[in-house]
């Protein structure tokens, strides 16, 4: 799962019946296949006989166990989007889904079960440069870049300061401001009382504002805005101490999709004596500025001069093959109706010659979809065939951005309009703390998100079979983890295809070097696989194709 955080700190389903006992809509069926599936589904229903469950057995931890072996080995070194050892992920899932009697889908390919393409490897350019008025200011010590640089000249920008950047119900720093293709200045941090309480929400506690910067460069990205530089006037915060902590960060080698314009607004973050000297204004007037603003709980208008400044900040690229693995199950009278269900087979690769195996993440989704397409593979086989047709998508590029799926929405195999849902499995492996010693669980987050009726046919797989407790606590748009946005099935929400993301939360072994298979709770991991096994059977051979409905944050 991608964790893009600033180093931590800067650096996170009416009840459905099976398909045997649908309403009994009338379906025109054409072809031999088609008629022997309808046939088999007549017998089902007419002797009781719930395939689901034979199948869903095999979906076990022995299974999950044989894959992820492979997966979180060493010989992969981490899985780095890539990297040899990515390559060789993909490799070993096509080649699964190759040996389960899976179709490769993509066209036109050398390998139809892979589907290649390039990002690009990219680096800071020696000769960074910032000035405001007559000063200059020097790179990684009051200035650095995160992501992207529309800068590659030397630049004139005068940017225009949206206070702290938020926009939520009852509060906008945005309303009467059109900031398309500008370059803003927002301050870091919310509104706070005296007492330290976030005054945006309802307890004090803070929100996703105050937490992360990430929320306000995705809002600024929506509003379509060139760059952002972002500032904090936090009188305690030392900026050019944190920067030189976060150097190493910054000046390793990043992995980007190719694009004509970035998908994401560049961040840029400056010390509080260039936002000063941008504001043209003192830290005094600034402070006012902010208490004021926590006082009256709205935006204040800004009286600041703002300054321009000249920038150039260039970014050297390098083109990286990388490739998604996809197999692909044809479904019989609802064929057209595509149902995806994804996992990353990416990881953190090698650092300090240390391998990040992630055998959670995401080591145990990937495993778990490969085992999934094997058992349905079978069924089909064997005369249980899905009515609707089965995309199995395991992507790379989860870590470095959501690439992978970036790539596969903006390129689809099958056309998305008719891409009835994304099942996401990203870390199924393991237990947070806040579930240590609990029953077994798992986070479903999204499922009622653009389809209503997702949640609740989920919540009846789940009651009728697995009987997990179903936590959707991180389906609240202020949850200042933000998990909704970081994994794979975001690229399908964002283009209106339901989505339902089973995850575990993290645990103290996320992104580090220590998450190996001996942790993994394969009981747990069996149980959650069979969850979305048991949704997928059902999304796949009910009558009514799900609809999208609604249109939550």
């Amino acid at each position: 799962m991608t964790n893009k955080t600033l180093l931590i700190a800067l650096l996170a389903l009416a009840s459905a019946a099976p398909a045997h006992a649908q309403s009994k809509t009338k379906v025109k069926i054409k072809g031999s296949t088609t008629v022997k599936a309808a046939k088999t589904k007549t017998k089902a229903a007419a002797t009781g006989t719930d395939w689901s469950v034979k199948y869903a057995d095999q979906v076990n931890a022995e299974r999950l166990r044989t894959h992820l072996a492979v997966l979180a080995s060493d010989e992969y070194e981490g899985r780095e989007t890539g990297t040899k050892g990515q390559h060789m992920a993909a490799t070993y899932v096509a080649a699964q889904f190759k040996s389960a009697g899976l179709t490769g889908p993509v066209p036109n390919a050398a390998d139809p079960y892979q589907q290649r393409f390039n990002v690009e490897q990219v680096t800071w350019a020696d000769g960074a440069t910032l000035k405001v008025g007559s000063t200059s200011y020097a790179w990684l010590t009051d200035f650095y870049g995160l992501s992207d640089s529309p800068f590659a000249e030397e630049t004139t920008v005068k940017p225009l300061f949206v206070g702290y950047g938020i926009e939520q119900p009852g509060y906008s720093d945005y309303t009467g401001l059109d900031v398309k293709d500008k370059d803003l200045l927002i301050a870091l941090g919310e509104p706070i009382t005296s007492e330290g309480k976030a005054v945006l929400s309802a307890d004090g506690a803070p929100t996703k504002w105050g937490n992360d910067y990430r929320a306000k460069a995705q809002l600024a990205t929506q509003k379509g805005a060139r760059s952002v530089f972002f500032v904090s006037f936090n009188p305690t915060s030392n900026f050019a101490k944190q920067a030189a902590r976060l150097t190493p960060f910054i000046t390793r080698p990043a992995t980007m999709m190719i694009a004509d314009k970035p998908s994401r607004t560049p961040s840029f973050f400056v010390s509080p004596a260039v936002g000063l000297a941008a504001l043209g204004t003192t830290d005094a007037a600034v402070q006012a500025y902010l208490t004021k603003t926590s006082t009256t709980k709205q935006p204040v208008p800004s009286t600041f001069t703002v300054v321009p400044m000249q920038i150039k900040a260039v970014r050297k690229r390098v083109p990286v093959e990388t490739e998604n693995a996809l197999g692909f199950i044809e479904g019989t009278d609802l064929k057209d109706d595509i149902i995806v269900i994804s996992a990353h087979h990416d990881h953190l690769g090698m650092h300090d010659g240390e391998v990040f195996n992630g055998a959670d993440d995401d080591g145990s989704g990937t495993s778990a979809i490969i085992t999934m397409a094997e058992v349905f593979a079978k069924a089909k086989k064997e005369g249980h065939g899905p009515r609707r047709s089965l995309l199995f998508l395991s992507v790379t590029g989860e870590e470095k951005g959501l690439f992978g799926s970036e790539y596969y929405a903006k390129h689809p195999v099958f056309p998305l309009a008719q891409t009835m849902v994304d099942l996401n499995v990203d870390m199924i492996g393991r237990t947070d703390v806040e579930h240590e010693g609990k029953p077994d669980y798992v986070y479903v987050i999204g499922s009622d998100k653009l389809a209503s009726e997702l949640k609740v046919i989920t919540e009846a797989q789940n009651k009728k079979y697995t009987k997990l407790d179903l936590d959707h606590r991180f389906d609240d748009p202020a949850d200042p983890n933000r998990f909704y946005y970081r994994s794979d099935h975001y690229n399908f929400a964002v283009n209106k295809v339901p989505v339902a993301f089973f995850f575990n939360g993290v645990h103290a072994d996320y992104h580090k070097e220590s998450d190996e298979i001996e942790k993994i709770e394969f009981p747990k991991m069996e149980k959650r696989a069979r969850l979305v096994f048991y949704l997928t059977w059902e999304l796949a051979n009910r009558d009514g194709r799900i609809v999208v409905d609604s249109n939550k944050p």
